[in-house]
This record gives C-alpha cells, sequence and structure tokens, in this order.
C-alpha cells in the first residue's frame, strides 16, 4: 500500500491506514518518515502515521534562534497525536525516536498504550562530572558552517551510508525525502542547528527514573551483538528497569527496522495488537 502524505501543522509525515490501531512512528536523529518505509508494509491491522521531527524531513524547522533541545521532542509527539486526534496511541520508535518515545511514555501515561522501542531504550546519559565540559563544547561549537552540497542524489545517499550501517538502499530511500536541489548539486535538508552539540544531558540515574516510571508494556528490540549507543551492561540496566517488558534481539546492525522488517515486523504487529488502546482512543 502507498503511504498517504499527512500534514500535522509544523509536521509532516506519512501515513498507512492498515487497520484501527493507532501507531505514531518516531524515526532517528538526521532520518527522516521514510526510515519506516520497509517496516510499514508488514505491519497489517496498524493505522500507522511516520512522523518527520522538526528539522528533518519535510517538517518545518525550529524557529530562528532557538535549539533542537531533547526534552522539546516530547510536546512534538503530544502535539502531533492531538492533531491526529489521538487520545491514546502506541508509539513505535527507533534510535532518537525511541529515546523520544521513552521520556513521553513516562512524562504522559495515560496517552501511551504501549511501546516498541528499537535500538532506543531511553536517552543518552551523561556523568555529572562532564556537565561542564559538555557547555563548553557546546559553546565552542555551536555556530553555522559552509554546509556540503553533493554532485547529485546517488552522491548524497553515498556519503550518508558512510561510516555507518546504513548501507546504500537505505540511504537512498533517506535521501529521496532528505535532500535538497541547491546551486550546484543537492545537499541534506535537515537544520544544520540538530548537528550541534547538546549543552546538557540526562544522568543515567535519571534515565532509569524515567523508565521505571513507563506504565505501558514495552518492546524493546536490539541488535545482537549490540553495536548502538548503549554498551551491554547498561542496556541490561535500563531494560530491567522497565516495569512491564518484552525483550527482542536479532542479528543486524543499528537500522534492523530497514534492514530485516520481515524478522521484527511480526513481533511489533503482535505486540501492538496485544496492547491495543481502547475503542474511544480518538477525540
Amino acid at each position: 500500500m502507498k503511504p498517504e502524505a499527512v500534514s500535522l501543522g509544523d509536521f509532516a509525515g506519512l501515513r498507512w491506514r492498515h487497520g484501527n490501531i493507532p501507531v505514531l512512528a518516531l524515526h532517528g536523529w538526521l532520518d527522516n518518515a521514510h526510515s519506516f518505509l520497509p517496516l510499514a508494509p508488514v505491519l497489517e491491522g496498524l493505522d500507522v502515521v511516520a512522523l518527520d521531527f522538526p528539522g528533518h524531513g519535510l517538517s518545518a524547522a525550529r524557529p530562528d534562534g532557538v535549539r533542537y533541545h531533547f526534552d522539546d521532542y516530547v510536546f512534538d509527539v503530544l502535539a502531533a497525536l492531538d492533531a491526529l486526534g489521538w487520545n491514546e496511541a502506541c508509539l513505535l520508535g527507533h534510535s532518537l525516536g525511541g529515546a523520544v518515545a521513552s521520556v513521553t511514555a513516562a512524562a504522559a501515561p495515560d496517552r501511551i498504550r504501549a511501546l516498541a522501542l528499537i535500538e532506543g531504550l531511553g536517552p543518552l546519559s551523561t556523568p555529572v562530572a562532564e556537565t561542564a565540559a559538555n557547555w563548553r563544547k557546546a559553546v565552542a561549537r555551536s555556530h553555522h558552517r559552509q554546509r556540503r552540497v553533493h554532485i547529485d542524489h546517488e552522491a548524497a545517499a553515498a556519503a550518508r551510508a558512510d561510516n555507518s550501517d546504513l548501507g546504500i538502499e537505505a540511504a537512498r530511500l533517506l535521501a529521496r525525502r532528505g535532500v535538497v536541489e541547491v546551486e550546484g548539486g543537492v545537499r541534506w535538508r535537515h537544520d544544520e542547528r540538530l548537528c550541534w552539540p547538546s549543552p546538557h544531558r540526562y544522568t543515567e540515574p535519571q534515565v532509569l527514573e524515567l523508565l521505571g516510571a513507563i506504565e505501558c508494556p514495552v518492546l524493546s528490540i536490539h541488535a545482537v551483538p549490540r553495536g548502538g549507543m548503549l554498551p551491554e551492561a547498561l542496556a541490561r540496566r535500563r531494560f530491567a528497569a522497565l516495569c512491564r517488558r518484552h525483550d527482542l534481539g536479532l542479528p543486524g546492525g543499528h537500522h534492523l527496522h530497514m534492514h530485516h522488517p520481515d524478522r521484527i515486523g511480526p513481533a511489533i504487529k503482535e505486540h501492538f495488537q496485544r496492547h491495543e488502546p481502547s475503542p474511544k482512543h480518538s477525540r
């Protein structure tokens, strides 16, 4: 089924109406809604809306002078649910999207029925002793730079795939939505402020407290062996903090959902169907 374009105020996205179970899909850092193109066709029975986060894909950038603070993505998710008229829904998140989904479920338990997190169990954390160093890095590196221009879409995709687990085919999918024509060629359209260092992050005890506050069931999907953002020991501590948890580890890389949709799609579908929102989920 070909997805339909959706516009939710400042947010753009794609929608696959396979069924009646509402699912908001949240992509990773510098990705876009096309991240879910391979996975969506195997999610029969679900009404999937893949969102472009602000500054990504076709969504509007933050206003001038505003940074991309992690916490603001939580309010973006709630605003998207409101725009869709969904009182409650399931969240499907990859990487950054999984971290945002985790905090959203902890902050608004009445809105989130179930979580499926792909390589995204909670936000990144920083030791307290690195607080000042992170601020100094943010001040030193938060400035506009000359954007890299590629000769064509293929060159842009190759650059995105370089030194990542994406592979050229997955990078091409992201480029179809994430590249814009400019003088001399094309460039990735994401807001450059997304690449500025964050001046602050949660501490690990804060992350564990948030994960422990999630009331809905969580399906944590990760690559085996782990090659993402979380070391094995840290990931295990985070998983143990969840009250209602299910684990699925599969061979693959950070973008499991793009490379192996047939492996993880059935588990995601079954998880959301088992914890389907009430019939009055829409306003």
